[in-house]
């Protein structure tokens, strides 16, 4: 897998409180407005299936039901988005991307967190996220 990481305007990668690595936001981010793309490999369901055995990290996220992006191969940033259960933004599948946009306003310096909700992750993979209304866990 690729460790080099693509830059991003507006981001920057760096030790985060939650888990490992994070993504810091290093300018300001108006509620509603695109962040960034989830870029990397895109990759089928099968091949997503083989290399999500024994990964502790999970940086491939599903596009559709048949493809998704290995952000860990050609990936920027936010394959370093780490789940919060209070997260500050939402990923969504626009035209064949894969697109953070803000939930609220976002301030430079601040970890750019997205609530998981369902994920690769085993269902009672223990959540750190710190968040007041934790739920405990990763997916809902």
């Amino acid at each position: 897998m690729s460790t080099k990481v693509l830059p991003v305007d507006g981001l920057e990668v760096k030790p985060s409180k939650i888990d490992g690595r994070g993504c810091f936001a290093t300018k300001s981010f108006k509620k509603g407005c695109k962040i960034a793309e989830f870029v990397g490999e895109k990759i089928s369901r099968v091949e997503t299936a083989r290399r999500l055995r024994g990964l502790r990290r999970i940086r491939i996220c599903g596009l559709d039901s048949y493809w998704s992006i290995d952000g860990s191969v050609g990936g920027n940033a936010t394959q370093f988005v780490n789940h919060s259960c209070q997260g500050n933004c939402r990923l969504s599948a626009v035209k064949g991307h894969l697109i953070f946009f803000a939930l609220r306003d976002i301030e430079p310096g601040e970890e750019i967190v997205l609530d998981y909700e369902e994920s690769w992750h085993d269902d009672e993979k223990r959540c750190r996220c710190g968040a007041p209304n934790c739920r405990g866990r990763i997916n809902k």
